[in-house]
């Protein structure tokens, strides 16, 4: 029976281990294991491929989103408008600084935040807007940073799926004031272990979310505020540099593959991942939609094909958030992402022949008189 992954790791890692292990050898021999020389040159290549001024190297996502909404003043009492259909991480980041998250429904084409529902949702409390830039996509950022000026707010790009994706030419991570990236392993830039990155033009504020990572200290033992531990392991550091050099053409293969899955699945009738005028898109994930998405996916799986759900709750009926009292209804959209996505098997590693294997059992689900296509 054909078996194809939904994401191999190992793969990549073997494709460039000389060069990884090499890296993390240096490390393990200079006696700096936090922050240090490796973080410091992961920063400002980092900062180079998106085009920003500066980067700061952190160990999670989840903790740069925190700390961009603390270095830009959040706290109790705001609100912040986030799409409904994301990660959790990108309310909980609110949450923390105790500030309240207000979901804005998206757009089911893209999967971002709607502008004019975003615009709608503005009040006397609103303090910012952390739009998505999901499974690979930059959010319709134009009119959104219309929004934020309109009314003087502070703009946070979630770019924790997006590494090089690009709206209207220009690399995502400098149209807000701050931009929060995710290096979990299975990312598009993934460390092998935790990793995350903030991204700002602005050297204030990269200044202050220096210092939220690091006990709130320029000089040891000199506290300027109460902040965090949120660095960056030099190990992590050093394997990221060396992914770094092939982000580009992970990148562009990954694109490829996203556009064989969409020539292929074209004549099947498969609504599928689509890629908005004017952005590139990365393709951390290549989702097709449908009503019987549970269904499809057990064919699959029953063929030795395995598959993703991105995400099957959204965030407004998680558990976490009730005493938001949102329902059934209230982002319609979103909703119907959540019960409609599903996401293919896609990284830079995968076989064309897999493709093909994946678009064959997606052919002969569709060939069923019950497929209800």
């Amino acid at each position: 029976m054909t078996s194809v992954k939904f994401l191999d790791l190992l793969t990549q890692y073997h494709a460039i281990k000389p060069e990884i292990d090499e890296a993390v050898l240096a490390v393990l021999g200079s006696g700096q294991y936090v922050l240090g020389p490796e973080v410091e040159a992961f920063e400002r290549e980092f900062a180079a491929a998106h085009d920003v001024a500066e980067a700061i190297a952190l160990n999670s996502g989840t903790s740069a989103l925190h700390i961009a909404l603390l270095a830009l003043g959040v706290g109790p009492g705001d609100e912040v408008l986030l799409p409904a259909m994301t990660f959790t991480a990108t309310a909980a980041a609110i949450s923390y600084t105790g500030a309240t998250p207000v979901f804005v429904d998206v757009d089911f084409d893209t999967c971002t935040m709607d502008p004019e529902e975003a615009r709608a949702k503005v009040t006397g409390r609103t303090k910012a807007i952390m739009p998505v830039h999901l499974y690979g996509q930059s959010a319709d950022l134009e009119p959104l940073g219309r929004v934020a000026t309109d009314h003087g707010l502070a703009l946070i790009e979630d770019a924790a799926q997006a590494h090089l994706a690009e709206y209207r030419g220009r690399k995502v991570g400098g149209f807000g004031q701050i931009a929060a990236f995710s290096l979990y392993p299975g990312k598009n830039l993934g460390a092998y272990g935790e990793g995350g990155a903030a991204t700002t033009n602005d050297p204030e504020l990269a200044r202050q979310l220096r210092l939220l990572r690091d006990w709130g200290q320029q000089q040891k033992y000199h506290h300027e505020m109460l902040a965090y531990n949120y660095r960056m392991d030099a190990v992590q550091g050093a394997i990221l540099r060396v992914k770094m050099r092939h982000l580009e053409a992970w990148t562009e293969r990954r694109r490829h593959l996203a556009a064989l899955y969409r020539e292929k699945l074209a004549p099947l009738g498969f609504v599928t991942s689509t890629e908005a005028p004017e952005r590139r898109h990365v393709y951390h994930i290549f989702s097709i939609f449908h009503p019987q998405r549970d269904a499809i996916q057990r064919w699959l799986g029953e063929r030795g094909i395995q598959t993703g759900l991105h995400y099957p709750v959204p965030v407004h009926l998680q558990q976490a958030y009730r005493e938001l009292r949102h329902r059934r209804g209230d982002f319609p959209n979103a909703e119907r992402i959540a019960a409609e996505q599903l996401s293919l098997p896609l990284y830079p590693e995968l076989a064309e022949d897999d493709v093909e294997a994946v678009v064959e059992a997606l052919r002969g689900w569709a060939n069923q008189p019950s497929s209800g296509k």
